[in-house]
């Protein structure tokens, strides 16, 4: 089997595994999704590669992160981390482009961290700040 033909696959039995957890129907998420029910049936046995946008469609009738199906299907690397990330980008009162500042600022902090951690010398420009003291003071 070539790699694209095992991508669809791995897709398919993906969304057929959601598909089940939420106890949806085939043609209820064909409904939902507002894809045919042959191509959503022709996608979770691996016959058929959905484009991003049908991705997000199925998702949505999933209720589940396009990211997500996104991952899965080899067309985003999957996301680093861990779950303070997820968190945000799963948020969904939070901007794109909130979500966004935000992981930049957390990256930003664990980076800042294992430098630190590899030469204990380095001092954190949070640390520099008064904010620890003010927080350790009113507690």
């Amino acid at each position: 089997m070539d790699k694209v033909a095992g991508l669809g696959r791995d897709i398919g039995d993906y969304i057929r595994q959601q598909r089940n957890t939420a106890k949806i129907s085939l043609r209820q998420l064909s409904k939902l999704a507002g894809v045919s029910n042959p191509y959503l049936s022709q996608i979770e046995r691996g016959l058929r590669k959905p484009s991003a946008e049908i991705l997000q469609q199925i998702a949505k009738g999933l209720r589940i992160s396009a990211e997500a199906l996104y991952v899965q299907a080899g067309i985003l690397d999957l996301p680093t981390g861990g779950p303070v990330a997820d968190a945000i980008r799963a948020d969904a009162e939070l901007s794109e482009r909130q979500k966004q500042v935000l992981l930049d600022v957390y990256e930003s902090f664990r980076k800042e961290n294992a430098a630190r951690s590899s030469d204990p010398t380095l001092k954190s420009t949070v640390e520099k700040s008064d904010v620890d003291s003010k927080t350790t003071a009113e507690e």
